[in-house]
């Protein structure tokens, strides 16, 4: 046989054997290949735990000022995961709780902007119902988003932080109502005053005085 064709059978044979074997490390490795782990989304009742958890932690006087970050996060992360509204829940890492939190304070102070507003659009006639719906409406409108954590706004809406500016007027308004309701009405239940207790004894005084001469007289 021609030893050109030998050299050449050869060469077929090699490229063969290299095509294989690269077949058969493609295949193998595609098997290997890990797949995403799915994110576990909060629940309701947890995001309650972690409101919780945070207001607890942050208005601790003990602590509250001297805290570290981390430490301020672990803290929350074992408040929470020792709760017992959350028997049966895996537990989550205080970096989780953090995220999270961020997530919730960010949409809730958008939302009391809406809040706040759809209390001053609000009509005659009108309740929380009308209220919610507007606001709703108003905040959708602002960020082209549903607002879904309407549960974290109802638990933070009472305290300062996130408490709307009208809530507080007419809280302050109610105040000065009650205060003026308590104070009486009539004179006889004020103190006199210092001008009017020594007027009282100029008056007295002089009553006396007209008195005796008039008794000086009838002598």
């Amino acid at each position: 046989m021609d030893p050109f064709s030998l050299n050449s059978l050869g060469f077929v044979n090699l490229l063969s054997s290299q095509c294989s074997q690269t077949t058969q490390t493609i295949d193998v490795g595609s098997s290997d290949v890990p797949k995403p782990v799915e994110r576990r989304k909060w629940t309701t009742q947890e995001d309650i735990v972690l409101i919780s958890a945070w207001l607890n932690t942050s208005k601790d006087p003990i602590v509250s000022n001297q805290q570290k970050l981390g430490s301020f996060w672990k803290r929350i992360e074992d408040y929470f995961n020792s709760s017992a509204q959350l028997i049966g829940f895996a537990p989550r890492e205080w970096s989780q709780c953090k995220q999270r939190w961020g997530r919730v304070n960010e949409q809730v102070c958008k939302f009391v902007g809406s809040y706040e507003a759809a209390l001053k659009e609000q009509a005659s006639g009108q309740n929380e119902n009308d209220v919610m719906k507007s606001a709703h409406d108003i905040f959708f409108n602002d960020y082209q988003a549903k607002f879904t954590l309407e549960h974290a706004w109802r638990e933070l809406r009472f305290d300062q932080k996130w408490r709307s500016t009208s809530c507080a007027k007419d809280g302050a308004k109610e105040r000065q109502k009650e205060a003026a309701e308590s104070v009486p009405d009539s004179d006889e239940a004020r103190p006199p005053g210092v001008k009017a207790c020594k007027a009282a004894k100029r008056k007295k005084k002089g009553n006396e005085a007209a008195f005796d001469r008039l008794e000086s007289i009838l002598d």
